[in-house]
């Protein structure tokens, strides 16, 4: 038996083992001479060996010493190796390091890191020591009942580098003492949300931001008297509310409210001779049994002043255009067919015909008699619905538009088919969230709040804005209404918007024919190159004309925000 085991021995004559990444090697021939322990010598010491079991264990366990760990490990016992053990975990089941080949990269965090706000371009700490730690306050889930004037932010939800409502908002809390310093650096941390977002421009009477927050702050005897003092006065918050720990400000929302207001001369059919007015009349002439919108016999186009007038001069004269009660019914009478559940993937961008999500509810559509504001008439529009898409303003540009070219209200029904049309976005300047609503979370809490007494910490209020109703129809009235009404005096916004309508001539808008039904050249294919498309002006989405230097150019937006992931729409969405 002996003499079989020294056979063994020298049939392999090298044993490696493993000590804690560090690879020593016994001389088993050094054994037969001496029963004392063999004496240790570090791997790269020893010839590599050819086996395929000696190759495969430098590749598990090819990792840079620690020098630090360097002597700990050689006065430790040979048998003890239980600290590699531990790492397999990043190994396969056959021992094999993993390998990231052919995954996504890791691109979570790519950008400004967070954490990092009391940083400088370089990442050292701007002071070279830290004072003591303020102490930890209690946070609750809050909700704010906010309303701001949108013209100067680029929209409702924070963006690096630009300012918008909630970086302003959130800077102001900080600055209260309501988002602790810890928190300052990163919305996520106080799991911030909104109840509905808003394009660039667009204004809110109130709207809804949860997240956790400090209410009680010391030597602030009313926080949010506190936090409005850090505001500027076209952002206000109405109120906070104690809300459910679970509460999602988006998801508990039921449906939002929002008012688009419009001059009323904006009906007036489009100008004799323009590229629009000629592109219909030739489309109106090969369809038959039809009878074309005659605009030249319109009073306002009949007028003599009317045949070389200038852009400035029809302009003068549509502010003191009135329309008829006629056109009233008209526009209400098209307006119900946005009522009831729909497929609104022409009022969006990004959407294909299949996309579920296309499926909104429009609880009910309002128009007011029309109202005289300075020279000019206003037309106001209420939109009950579930939830609104992005840049689903679009709805009022069918309406108008269908209306001022005598297109039957058939028109709607076709524009919810699968045939994918271009709609031209109304100007965000008539856009005013009214406020989101929250039944179902308040007949919640309601029944939570029977068996309990307000004083109970599990006792939460219902969310209602009409509490501040007094102070929110002050401030639509002075930051809001006037504010719209003084950028449309000044600068014109709708009627520029309704020329770049009226001097294309292309096939986009041909559906605005007196049948009603989208002919082939207005469809659009995914994937083909139209000629001659309707191109939109940005400056259309902002609230006021910027300067000269600053007005953009006439560019395609469409194809830009068409290229949004599915994800990134539904954060858009409000």
């Amino acid at each position: 038996m002996w003499r079989l085991f020294q056979y063994t021995l020298h049939r392999a004559p090298l044993l490696t083992l493993r000590r804690r990444n560090i690879y020593v090697m016994y001389d088993l021939h050094d054994s037969e001479q001496s029963h004392s322990p063999p004496a240790k010598r570090l791997i790269t010491e020893v010839q590599a060996g050819s086996s395929e079991s000696f190759k495969r264990l430098r590749i598990e366990h090819e990792e840079p010493e620690k020098t630090s760990h360097s002597t700990e490990h050689e006065h430790e016992g040979p048998s003890d190796t239980s600290a590699t053990d531990t790492k397999r975990g990043k190994r396969d089941a056959a021992g094999w390091a993993k390998s990231r080949r052919g995954k996504a990269k890791d691109t979570k965090n790519k950008g400004r890191r967070r954490g990092t706000r009391d940083q400088d371009k370089d990442g050292q700490k701007e002071s070279g020591e830290q004072g003591p730690r303020a102490p930890r306050l209690p946070k609750k889930q809050s909700a704010l009942l906010i309303g701001f004037c949108g013209t100067g932010c680029n929209g409702m939800q924070i963006q690096p580098d630009v300012r918008t409502i909630e970086g302003v908002l959130f800077d102001a809390l900080v600055r209260a003492g309501a988002v602790s310093s810890d928190n300052a650096d990163d919305p996520v941390k106080v799991n911030l949300g909104r109840a509905a977002r808003t394009d660039a421009g667009v204004h809110a009477a109130g709207n809804l931001v949860s997240m956790k927050l400090i209410t009680t702050i010391p030597g602030v005897e009313d926080w949010v008297a506190r936090v409005n003092e850090e505001l500027p006065p076209e952002i206000r918050v109405w109120g906070s509310v104690r809300v459910q720990n679970s509460f999602n400000a988006r998801m508990s929302c039921d449906s939002r409210k929002y008012t688009y207001f419009f001059p009323s001369y904006l009906l007036i059919p489009p100008k004799p001779g323009s590229g629009f007015q000629r592109a219909y009349e030739e489309h109106a002439q090969s369809m038959q049994g039809v009878v074309p919108l005659d605009a030249s016999a319109h009073p306002f186009w009949s007028a003599l002043e009317s045949h070389s007038s200038s852009s400035m001069d029809d302009l003068v004269r549509k502010r003191m255009w009135r329309i008829s009660a006629d056109q009233v019914e008209l526009i209400r009478e098209t307006a119900k067919k946005f009522e009831g559940t729909h497929n609104f993937h022409n009022f969006t961008v990004g959407r294909e015909f299949g996309d579920r999500s296309n499926q909104r509810h429009m609880w009910k559509i309002e128009i007011s008699d029309p109202a005289v504001y300075g020279d000019t008439e206003w037309i106001s529009v209420l939109f009950h619905g579930q939830s609104f898409m992005l840049h689903q303003r679009k709805m009022m540009s069918a309406l108008v538009l269908s209306c001022r070219t005598g297109t039957p209200g058939q028109v709607i029904d076709e524009l919810y088919g699968p045939r994918m049309v271009m709609v031209p976005k109304m100007p965000a300047l008539g856009l005013l969230l009214e406020y989101p609503i929250f039944d179902s979370y308040n007949k919640k809490v309601t029944s939570i709040n029977e068996k309990l007494e307000p004083s109970h910490p599990d006792y939460r209020p219902e969310i209602d804005f009409e509490k501040h109703r007094e102070s929110i129809d002050a401030f639509k009235q002075t930051f809001i209404y006037d504010n719209m009404r003084c950028i449309e005096d000044r600068d014109g916004v709708f009627d520029a918007w309704v020329r770049s309508i009226d001097t294309y001539g292309g096939d986009d808008l041909l559906y605005l024919n007196p049948k009603g039904i989208i002919p082939a050249a207005a469809v659009i294919k995914k994937g083909d190159k139209r000629d001659n498309p309707f191109k939109e002006k940005r400056k259309f989405d902002l609230t006021s004309f910027p300067d000269k230097q600053g007005i953009p150019t006439i560019e395609d937006d469409e194809e830009t925000e068409s290229k949004l992931n599915k994800s990134r729409l539904e954060d858009m969405e409000g």
